[in-house]
């Protein structure tokens, strides 16, 4: 299985959250796991938003930093290219998306089809960014 993760996910494999096992087993079942270049920002921005709130204290920032950088090339990413955008805007008119949400739609729509939808699986703790994807799923595969 290829499992896509946006940020929401990925964020809670370096900070114990709710949510943090589940997506850790997801990542375990998978064969390869996929984002999109901008959650390596996105990522970096949460960890250090969480730092700021005292979320994290200074060595588990630290460490959660490190692990990240450590383990960021393992993952396939999606280069945000102008035709990402373009899908991307598309997706955050007919979805009604934010703007990165509905990139990283566009990036999981390019694995997908890449990848096997059947075969794809989408992580997310966003509810309309969800709800976008199983839509968007469904359509994939009446495509095909």
């Amino acid at each position: 299985m290829t499992l896509y993760l946006d940020t929401s996910s990925l964020v809670k494999l370096y900070v114990a959250e709710p949510g943090s096992d589940a997506v850790r087993k997801l990542v375990d079942a998978a064969s390869v796991v996929a984002t999109s270049s901008v959650a390596y920002t996105e990522t970096r921005a949460a960890l250090a938003r969480r730092r700021r709130e005292r979320a994290l204290r200074p060595a588990a920032f630290a460490s959660a930093k490190k692990t990240f950088e450590a383990e960021w090339p393992k993952y396939f990413t999606v280069e945000v290219t102008s035709a990402l955008c373009r899908q991307g805007g598309e997706f955050a008119e007919r979805y009604r998306l934010r703007a990165y949400d509905s990139v990283h739609l566009a990036a999981f729509a390019e694995v997908a089809r890449e990848a096997g939808v059947r075969d794809t699986r989408f992580s997310s703790f966003d509810h309309a960014l969800n709800r976008a994807a199983r839509s968007l799923r469904r359509a994939l595969i009446r495509a095909r």
